[in-house]
């Protein structure tokens, strides 16, 4: 058996090379903004992964403890060991449940190519190195400082050989050495035992106000003698006049080899608030779906006739916010939520008139055409999906103005990761148990530690993960995803898991007080397209057993009210909005019958008779006879008079009620004046004279030009077809696997047209590393591939200008074109041969 190893690899791009097809798409579909666009080669890839900003991308999606090894990482020598690697994190006290985690966190950094390298040579990514080591413009999370190499660097020969001498070492002959003696001591733990033995109290207790960052501190001109004395020893170096540093070995002995003060392997558990039956969650989390479909529905018939008009910046007043939530009995950022939420659903938009106003769209009318719970599960896929964030209405943008509901700079690109993640913390509880926020917030920024670039200045002391998380919380409840604080069945469908187990699994480790998804096997996926389809399908199933059937009834009272027992049919309960007004709500809706509501209902085209026939077939109690008096009296004075356009007339067979109406000082703002024993005049508008006199008392009707009574019905105001708001991504979207196989292809191909090696020819290369041959050389070149079979190297320019290395198999050569099997693009292609800068052929140990 050969015992020969694989040469370490000496660069990134190297340990890209080495890996398989699985592991650069591991590493694609992880940062997928390496492959946007796609790399030629892979010394391509390995330069783009170390960008600033994609290392910045990556670092920010680590969770805690492989963000700690990064960070020990870049303190400690480059390259370093795993067993360094491994002191620094566990401490001298060797911490097991460390040593059991740093295989999977650097596995992780491995895979997302931020450290490469083999075990007794790892190499943290030099951009990553540069963000996560310490220096003193921006302090290590470590707390850690300069190395005694590093901080000595501009000092003097003899300072460091006063210093090297004071710490109790043999004087060198050069800075070099004298660095390395004075490293070695303050590396040695039995000897820098000794030397801090040495040392006085107050000289310690300076150090260990240091040890865990910042290491920086002031001294005067003349330090006090216990500071003087650590300065000697190198125990403190100087760094600018009347500032000192404590070194990174040092501070390290101090802190027992551990680079933090507290290393995390293991994510902290969530723990439980309160335990259900499960059949109790289920009823709660449907009975706030019920109340989440009759907020929006009656929202959108608030703004049925046309609702608030569109700030000139875009969204929603202030005052218009204050006036809907006071229609729908909420508070301001409650009905915001409702708000934003028929807008992510496509319910709601502007209608893009001169005088421009939000109203229902036509998917409205669609929408409430459908069974209730598939209704319910359009609007919580909506939210489970949308990155318009209602918890920031309010606040601030970066310049300043304030964020307004339905307006721009509400999208959260990070809002609908959070949510799933949310509720798939809590699908991981047993059955039925609520988490308190605390625990779901520590967990959550253990897995994301860092704050990301945007930064909020509406948000207090909390960053916006935090706060997007209990955003995510209280609407999930009032949505009814959750009931009682537990992620209901329908929830749980609604991510696409399978039905809770019976018994919960045992702890995934001393962190959980109850078993979650453990950090080893990540939390499932968002969904696709059609997989959220599915999966918004079985919650509706799930959920319809748990609604209250819809009534076809009320109960008619004495006092001129209906009761409504629960929810009404569609055409009942549209009927009853135009008959009576609805006067309380809750359990049981009750509605009250006026003469306005009744008139309301007689201009709309209905006759007495009509609502005598209404009211009897669909109340279960005899029809009261007030009510009926009620209608008939309205009935009666409906239409007595008319009102048509002269600028406006009044019309009536008896001239007495016109003479009452001239004599009631109410109508001297409608200038009224008498053309005719039944004819008045008026200087206002048909419509005033009507709102007119109703407020006096009469029941007029409105009349066309040629004297038919109009029958006035509720207009219903819809915007032009409107799609609903686009989610912004959180970076670039995740490549599908076929986006990824033809994208390692290519990469692969690429690859090996720049590291193929070629034979020497007699004409140098120019213009960079592209071959520069005569055409008669290429052609002659080509033709003997044709005939050999063998793959050549060219370059090549395309019809922009652009220049590319590729390795093709030529298969016919005619007419001033090569035909070639091209390993770069992977297919057949035709290439002109004047574009060819020239030709090489490869070299003999090659396939």
């Amino acid at each position: 058996m050969s015992t020969e190893e694989t040469p370490a690899p000496r660069s990134l791009a190297e340990a890209l090379r080495a890996r398989d097809d699985a592991s650069l798409a591991a590493l694609l579909r992880s940062r997928p903004d390496l492959i946007t666009p796609v790399p030629t080669d892979l010394t391509q890839l390995a330069t783009r992964a170390g960008t600033r900003a994609s290392v910045v991308r990556a670092l920010e999606r680590l969770d805690r403890f492989t963000l700690q090894t990064a960070q020990a990482l870049a303190v400690a020598p480059d390259p370093a060991a795993y067993e360094d690697l491994l002191a620094l994190l566990a401490g001298d006290a060797a911490d097991p449940a460390v040593a059991a985690a740093l295989p999977r966190a650097l596995t992780v950094l491995r895979e997302q190519a931020l450290v490469w390298g083999g075990t007794d040579r790892l190499r943290l990514v030099r951009t990553a190195r540069e963000l996560l080591a310490p220096s003193p413009q921006h302090p290590s999370p470590t707390g850690l400082g300069p190395t005694v190499a590093e901080a000595t660097a501009g000092m003097s020969p003899g300072r460091i050989q006063e210093i090297v001498t004071a710490a109790g070492l043999t004087s060198t002959h050069d800075s070099v050495s004298a660095v390395a003696s004075l490293t070695a001591l303050f590396t040695d733990r039995k000897r820098m035992a000794a030397l801090l033995d040495s040392t006085s109290p107050d000289s310690v207790d300076v150090l260990r106000r240091l040890v865990w960052g910042p290491p920086y501190g002031q001294v005067t001109a003349e330090p006090a003698a216990h500071l003087r004395l650590l300065l000697d020893r190198g125990l403190l170096l100087p760094t600018a006049p009347g500032t000192v540093v404590l070194p990174r070995e040092v501070a390290l002995h101090l802190r027992e080899g551990r680079a933090h003060r507290t290393t995390e392997p293991l994510p902290p558990g969530v723990e439980p608030a309160a335990t259900h039956r499960p059949q109790v969650v289920d009823n709660a989390a449907a009975g706030q779906a019920y109340t989440a479909l009759a907020t929006v529905e009656e929202l959108l018939k608030e703004w049925d006739e046309g609702g608030p008009a569109v700030l000139r910046a875009g969204g929603l007043s202030v005052r218009d916010l204050k006036r809907t939530a006071v229609a729908l009995d909420l508070s301001e950022p409650v009905a915001a939520f409702w708000v934003e939420l028929a807008y992510a659903a496509g319910l709601l938009a502007s209608d893009g008139e001169a005088d421009e106003r939000y109203a229902a769209t036509p998917a409205y009318d669609e929408w409430l055409e459908l069974p209730a719970a598939t209704r319910w599960a359009r609007l919580a896929e909506a939210w489970l999906t949308a990155t318009r964030t209602a918890g920031v209405i309010g606040g601030r943008d970066t310049k300043d103005r304030t964020l307004s509901a339905l307006g721009p700079g509400l999208d959260r690109s990070a809002a609908p990761e959070v949510r799933h993640r949310v509720l798939t913390l809590l699908a991981a509880l047993p059955e039925g148990t609520s988490p308190t926020v605390e625990s779901v917030l520590a967990r959550l920024h253990w897995e994301r530690p860092t704050r990301g670039p945007q930064q909020e200045r509406d948000g207090g002391d909390e960053d916006l993960r935090t706060r997007l998380a209990r955003w995510a919380l209280s609407e999930a409840e009032s949505l009814g995803v959750t009931g009682r604080g537990a992620l209901s069945a329908q929830g749980r469908a609604l991510l696409g898991l399978p039905a809770a187990p019976a018994k919960a699994p045992e702890p995934t480790g001393p962190g959980d007080k109850l078993p979650v998804h453990h950090h080893r096997h990540p939390a499932p996926e968002p969904l696709t397209a059609p997989e959220q389809a599915t999966a918004s399908a079985t919650a509706a199933r799930l959920l319809t057993p748990l609604l209250p059937e819809p009534l076809d009834h009320v109960l008619l009272q004495a006092d001129l009210t209906a009761v409504a027992p629960g929810p009404l049919k569609r055409p009942l309960a549209e009927m009853l909005d135009v008959l009576a007004d609805v006067e309380s709500k809750g359990g049981a809706t009750v509605y009250r019958f006026t003469p306005g509501s009744v008139r309301r209902a007689l201009d709309a085209g209905r006759s007495a008779s009509d609502l005598h026939d209404f009211l009897t077939a669909h109340s279960r109690t005899p029809v009261p006879q007030p009510l009926a008096y009620l209608i008939d009296d309205v009935a009666r004075r409906h239409g007595h008079l008319r009102i048509g356009a002269a600028s406006a007339y009044v019309r009536c067979d008896d001239d007495a009620v016109l003479s009452e109406i001239l004599a009631d000082k109410r109508s001297a703002n409608l200038r009224l004046r008498r053309l005719a024993p039944t004819v008045l005049a008026a200087q206002t508008d048909p419509a005033s004279l009507l709102d007119g006199l109703r407020g006096m008392g009469f029941a007029p009707a409105a009349e066309s030009a040629e004297g038919d009574v109009l029958i006035t019905r509720a207009h219903a105001h819809r915007t032009p077809p409107r799609t609903a708001p686009d989610p912004v991504p959180d970076g670039p979207p995740a490549p599908d696997g076929t986006l990824l196989s033809a994208a390692i292809r290519a990469i692969r191909a690429g690859d090996l047209a720049s590291t193929t090696p070629r034979k020497p020819t007699e004409t140098p290369a120019t213009n960079g590393d592209l071959p520069r041959t005569s055409s008669a050389e290429t052609l002659a070149t080509m033709q003997a591939a044709v005939m050999t079979g063998e793959a050549v190297w060219i370059g090549y320019v395309n019809a922009e200008g652009s220049a590319s290395q590729r390795v093709i198999a030529p298969i016919r050569v005619e007419g001033g074109f090569v035909t070639a099997y091209d390993h770069t693009a992977d297919e057949v292609r035709t290439y002109p041969l004047h574009r060819v800068t020239g030709v090489a052929e490869l070299a003999d140990d090659q396939p």
